[in-house]
């Protein structure tokens, strides 16, 4: 069936093709000259660790490759739309093109078709992908790259597991599944009231118990005062799964949008202090990719006048509002993660904020 309205021509298919090519080739080679950069950076670890060349290529960089690509999607979104529209303008294409009766509105069409493959390839990374990479890249980091060598874990791990409940383990180690101290604490409107301490104890993660060969307990009653008493054999059973003792940052990184979702709600039921973290990664799935419809827009309103200084004006202008649009997304998001903003208020803010401009520049494209 062949789209009437407001159908595809030879001239959109001219744009469309232009506009993906050039996006992809941007692409194409940025990623060559971040590889070859951090290769560069890494040689030493690579070396050291002997780590083996099909693991580089495929298990490392193959999998880094979407993650940068989703990461800087916007940027070459902006970069392709103004390079190869600015070019338009200068050799005043666009102009014979609305002098011949096409619409402003009309001319948008195959940029908007490119957007939507753009934006549908991002939340395909989003969602899916990108965390199936990042799984191959922590266990690959964790074994050939010194910094990570201590996986994924603080040494200091603090977790509420319910309402007024925290765990706090210390020195965890993933291949033995122990850890050097451990304890229970129990907070009633603030003050805590008894708590369990051990230490050298073994997590069991099939079974979530944590066991241990002495502990000891402690009490607090109204006025403050503590006793303890000590016991043999300690076995004791949380509600806090092995996944939960990693880095929340870097472990939702890993997680696809159903365990994310999961996840999310497993820890508001917790009553968790990171939830503001796990919002934000949920938000900035959504609302990262559905930004190459504004910046696409920016683009094309932005570079579609000819002007002096012609293709690089509109450059660095455009490059300038979209470095501006990710620095409001990462300051954003820190206000959201410190619980100053809503986590979905401080997501979707800059994409408001700039749709707004986006509209503007639309009414003051060229008719």
């Amino acid at each position: 069936m062949k789209l009437q309205s407001p159908g595809f021509k030879i001239l959109d298919r001219y744009i469309l093709g232009k506009f993906l090519s050039t996006y992809f080739f941007a692409i194409a080679m940025i990623i060559v000259i971040v590889v070859t950069f951090d290769y560069v950076e890494k040689i030493d670890d690579f070396t050291e660790l002997k780590a083996p060349f099909k693991a580089i290529a495929f298990d490392y960089y193959l999998n880094f490759i979407p993650f940068f690509v989703n990461q800087f999607s916007g940027l070459f979104t902006f970069i392709a739309c103004i390079f190869f529209t600015s070019k338009m303008a200068y050799q005043t294409e666009i102009i014979a093109m609305l002098s011949g009766g096409m619409s402003f509105r009309r001319l948008m069409w195959p940029y908007f078709l490119g957007a939507v493959i753009i934006a549908a390839l991002s939340l395909l990374l989003s969602l899916w992908l990108i965390p199936i990479s990042q799984q191959h890249i922590v266990r690959f980091e964790q074994q050939y790259i010194k910094r990570h060598t201590n996986g994924t874990y603080d040494r200091h791990i603090y977790r509420q597991i319910d309402p007024g409940t925290f765990a706090y383990i210390r020195g965890y180690n993933e291949q033995s599944q122990q850890a050097s101290f451990f304890a229970l604490e129990h907070y009633d409107g603030g003050t805590m009231t008894h708590s369990l301490e051990a230490a050298d104890v073994h997590f069991d993660p099939e079974t979530k118990r944590w066991t241990a060969l002495r502990y000891t307990q402690r009490m607090f009653d109204s006025t403050g005062m503590e006793s303890f008493s000590q016991h043999r054999n300690l076995d004791t059973l949380i509600n806090l799964e092995a996944t939960e003792l990693g880095r929340i940052s870097e472990l939702i990184l890993t997680m696809n949008i159903v365990q994310l979702n999961k996840f999310l709600s497993q820890q508001r039921d917790k009553g968790s202090d990171e939830l503001g973290i796990i919002e934000v990664e949920r938000h900035s799935r959504f609302a990262y990719p559905l930004s190459t419809f504004i910046l696409t827009l920016i683009g094309v309103s932005l570079s579609s006048r000819k002007v002096r200084g012609g293709t690089g004006l509109h450059i660095g202008i455009g490059i300038t509002l979209c470095f501006s649009y990710i620095l409001f997304n990462r300051f954003f998001a820190e206000f959201a993660k410190s619980g100053t903003l809503p986590p979905w208020i401080a997501v979707w803010l800059p994409n408001i904020i700039y749709l707004c401009i986006a509209v503007y520049l639309y009414r003051k494209a060229p008719k």
